[in-house]
Order: structure tokens, then sequence, then C-alpha cells
């Protein structure tokens, strides 16, 4: 994977050593296995939330692991036009490139752990897609993409674009330097990342050495998830077992803890995890297709104002590519 690294771990600031007489690690709840599915204009996704209850992924809506998948030539797909109102997109690219534009003119270009970050919040229409280039030569595509929910306060916020780059990324490494994290947004142990959210949330990108071990502090008043992108170790100090495509969902608790398996797979060396919390919104949602809302009338507000077009519209360069109600 060769989003953001260093050579040397041991030269990043540590993550403090946590007190067990202290800290209380959280438990795991539950681990499941995401179903692999198709999203866009055929691109193949792992849908990492599915069966797993809201009130245990509040204040995140919704995520996929997009590929990892080696395209050929003429293979690559995106997403067509398509729209989003009250919440946000996070997407986070691993390997490939991928091409953001929107109504609100945002867009831009992300490869190799770099990040969009898009408030759609009262409404915004937008398109993701390999640049043309990829498309004619194909190549290696990896990355997610999170919802993030807005509360009701923020939901018809100004739409807004964040372009973050690997480089603007906080590292961090683990007392013993066999772990490298990455910190996208939120803080972690008095370390901030670079994105701007409006709801209080925490997003890391780690690799474990095969062998190594993570126990991260965690604010006891946000949730915790743990996805594996990569490889295969455990989870929580009871060492639940946890591979590629699964989600770990953990309890109440001040650290969270990961480990890699001393053995790995040749193709994936390392065991590469997204870590993520957030402070529970704690309020109703209806979500359907592209809109995340707090009541049913809502949604259909939003639909019949897309219809309308007062969520944008598309920008001339693009006036020939049709709008779409796609969910990604």
């Amino acid at each position: 994977m060769p989003a953001v690294t260093v050579e040397n771990p041991l030269a990043l600031p540590r993550v403090p050593l946590t007190d067990p007489a202290l800290d209380r690690d959280r438990p795991v709840v539950s681990v499941t296995t995401a179903p692999s599915g198709l999203e866009g204009e055929g691109f193949p996704v792992r849908r990492a939330f599915a069966g797993v209850d809201l009130r245990a992924l509040d204040p995140f809506i919704h995520m996929d692991q997009m590929g990892e998948v080696e395209y050929g030539p003429g293979e690559p797909k995106g997403t067509p036009w398509h729209p989003h109102r009250g919440f946000e997109t996070v997407t986070y690219m691993i390997d490939g490139l991928f091409e953001h534009h929107d109504s609100n003119g945002g867009g831009g270009l992300i490869t190799n752990g770099d990040t969009q970050w898009m408030t759609a919040g009262s409404g915004i229409l937008h398109i993701e897609t390999p640049p043309e280039h990829l498309v004619v030569s194909g190549g290696l595509f990896h990355g997610f993409q999170l919802w993030v929910n807005l509360p009701k306060a923020m939901k018809f916020a100004t739409p807004r674009y964040q372009d973050i780059r690997a480089s603007e990324v906080s590292l961090l490494a683990s007392p013993d330097g066999g772990v490298l994290i990455r910190v996208i947004a939120g803080e972690v142990a008095g370390h901030p990342g670079p994105g701007i959210t409006h709801t209080p949330i925490a997003l890391v990108h780690a690799t474990l050495s095969p062998g190594a071990s993570l126990t991260l502090p965690w604010r006891p008043d946000f949730n915790a998830l743990v996805y594996t992108l990569a490889g295969r170790g455990s989870v929580g100090t009871s060492r639940r077992p946890i591979e590629m495509g699964q989600l770990a969902v953990f309890g109440a608790g001040d650290t969270i803890t990961v480990a890699a398996d001393t053995t790995q797979e040749t193709r994936s060396p390392t065991m590469d995890v997204l870590i993520l919390g957030g402070q529970p919104i704690q309020e109703p949602v209806a979500m359907y297709g592209p809109f995340v809302m707090n009541t049913k009338a809502e949604v259909m507000q939003a639909f019949e104002d897309y219809q309308a077009g007062r969520l944008g519209t598309i920008p001339a360069a693009h006036a020939g590519v049709e709008g779409s109600t796609s969910e990604e």
C-alpha cells in the first residue's frame, strides 16, 4: 500500500504507552464480514457497515472499501453525476487515481494517501471518475469512501470541499516503531489531523508490521470501529481474530487494541486498518439513496429539490453528462 509512509518510523512522534491499571481497553462487541457489491458504473466495493446497527456506527452512516482491483485497459469505472444532502463524504485513495468535480466548484485529483472531504450540507451534485489516461491504461485501484452524518442543526450547512494531500496527514508511530499511524482527521494522542469536521470524529489509517501491536488512546465519548483493509490479526485484549474485509465494533473504554499476526500473506505483507470513531449524534436517521435526513418527509423534499434543480447544476464543462441518483 503506497499511502504516505516513512523509512524510519522511530523518527516520528510516538503514541504514549497506556497504563492498564488506569486505562480500560475497549471490549470487542462484534466482528462482521463486509459483503461484496458493485457501485456507480460498476466498480467493485465491500460494504463495510453491512449488518451493523446504525446506533453502533453513529455518527457514521455508510462505508465502502473500493477495490482492491487491478483494472485492465478500458476497465476503470467511476460514478455519474449524482446529488447528496445532509451529510459528508470522505474519499481516501490508497492506490490509483480518482477525480472529483462538484456543482459548488470543488474538485481535484487524489492519489496514494490523499483525501477528498465533501460536505454536501444543503445539497450538491458531484461526480467521481478515474482520469481518462487511467481508463486507457488500466491499473491498480484501492481506497474507501466514508459517509459522516450531520446533526439536524447542520443538515443545511453551506456545501464545502477539502482537498487533503498525503503530505498534510499527521504521522505517528507506536512506542516500539512497529506501527505507522496516519491521522487524517480528529486528534489522536494530542496530534491533530488536517481534516476539518462538522461532526467530532477521528479517522486513522494504521499499518502494522507482522507481529506488531497497537494500543491507541481513544476519547471515551467516541464510539470505536476498526476495519481491516489488508492482512490479518486480532482486536481487543481478548485477541479476537480479524482479517481483510472485516469490521470490529468496540464497546466503552479508553483505549483500542489491534495486533497483527506474525505471519502475513505474500500479497499483503503488513496489516492495514482504518480506526475510526466519533461523538454519536443520537438523532433519528431517515436515509434513502443519496440523502441522509432526520425524517422521511425531509428525504422526499430532497428528491423534489433535486428534480427541481435546487441542489445545483452540472458545470458547463460537463453539461453533456446527465445527473443520476446513484448512492455513491
